[in-house]
């Protein structure tokens, strides 16, 4: 087996922190109703064939899938492919365990379907490599194989079709909010806007309240969105805010993205109560820590941290990357995604290593080995001990 990969075994995923249940009914023998519910979803135009598709279905309604069986199929369609790419957590725990189990929480772009296959123009990754029948596949290994508590995605444009369905069978609860003027509208043969998603698994939480947020830069409505729900650890009684969003593109709208940043840290000064409540705040900025959006986050009165400086030497230093791509245009080597998160009210207990350039291989991200130009962020959080009541 080739340096940088790994088999990813069955037995591995288990029953794990997160309380997804790996035995939450008899899925039968040969071609389950899993693969049944897993090939609905493998169209790229599954919208227009199934129109059911668009209405999110009652979760009451549908029975558990079991993850391993879901991977299991996942694996299947994906046997032609290399193994999953070997990441491993870094613990970095300062204090004495925790009395409840930590909450892992997961950010990632997975690289919306339309842009990939029409826009994106990744000079260097296959056409094969982007075929939704298996790059869904791969996104949804990513996801079974760290079994977050909290998924935060961008550039969704199958939440109808693939991830809600799945994902609320997995016990999970997931929010979509599309951007308003989605460039994925403009490929042909799309599947419908791309936006923000934020599922969370509904045996650890409860939701609080929510807030869907379209983002305003100097008085102005954007195209970018935000999620911002308060939920409340069910082991705990303990209440957080996560929320997630996908700042403006490109260089030369810098100003943009830091009034959009600004206009998202006011909603969420109004939600968490002036920084009452503790936060997470999941997203891909398109902004490196040189740009202002950046530092206003990092100077908030709400008194936020990036978790993946923890993983530098110093413990004050972003990674060298977090998307790599080579485009028309050139090679990119950026970092955009971040997990910000209330400094004195949770502490990140381990965080999942980025991929090194050898795994990344010469031609970059997206690959056969890795659904999305972006690597996916991975946390475990944990709640401080209250000083005398407060946050």
């Amino acid at each position: 087996m080739p340096k940088g990969y790994s088999s990813f075994s069955l037995q591995s995923i288990g029953v794990g922190h997160s309380g997804l249940v790996f035995s939450a009914c008899s899925m039968g023998n040969g071609t389950s109703r899993l693969y049944s519910a897993l090939a609905k979803t493998l169209n790229s135009s599954a919208a227009s064939q199934h129109p059911e598709y668009l209405v999110s279905p009652d979760p009451e309604q549908l029975e558990p899938i079991d993850p391993k069986e879901l991977l299991e199929e996942c694996r299947a369609v994906l046997h032609t492919r290399p193994p999953r790419f070997q990441r491993d957590f870094v613990d970095l725990r300062t204090d004495c365990p925790s009395s409840h189990p930590p909450i892992r929480v997961m950010q990632w772009n997975i690289l919306a379907q339309a842009l990939g296959e029409g826009k994106d123009n990744f000079v260097q990754c296959p056409v094969e490599a982007l075929k939704w029948e298996e790059r869904k596949c791969l996104i949804l290994e990513e996801i079974l194989a760290y079994q977050p508590d909290i998924l935060c995605l961008q550039e969704v444009d199958h939440y109808f079709d693939t991830f809600q369905p799945l994902l609320s069978r997995l016990g999970y609860q997931g929010t979509f909010f599309p951007k308003p003027w989605s460039p994925c509208l403009d490929v042909e043969h799309n599947n419908g806007p791309d936006g923000c998603a934020l599922f969370f698994l509904q045996n650890r939480f409860k939701l609080v309240n929510s807030a869907n947020i379209r983002l305003t830069a100097m008085t102005l409505k954007t195209n970018q969105v935000a999620i911002a729900q308060t939920l409340e650890c069910k082991e705990s009684s303990r209440q957080f805010c996560i929320a997630v969003t996908h700042l403006k593109a490109r260089t030369g709208w810098e100003r943009f993205r830091s009034a959009q940043g600004c206009d998202l840290l006011q909603n969420l000064q109004n939600i968490t109560q002036g920084a009452k409540i503790p936060l997470i705040v999941c997203g891909d900025f398109n902004a490196e820590p040189t740009e202002e959006v950046y530092k206003h986050f990092a100077s908030s009165s709400l008194n936020l941290n990036s978790a993946y400086k923890l993983l530098s030497a110093d413990g004050q230093s972003e990674p060298p990357y977090t998307t790599w791509k080579i485009r028309t245009s050139g090679e990119c080597r950026h970092t955009l995604d971040y997990i910000w998160y209330s400094k004195h009210a949770l502490s990140v207990r381990s965080a999942l290593d980025l991929l090194t350039e050898e795994q990344i291989g010469p031609n970059r991200l997206p690959s056969f080995n890795y659904p999305s130009d972006h690597l996916s962020l991975v946390c475990d959080f944990s709640f401080n001990e209250e000083p005398d009541g407060l946050l």
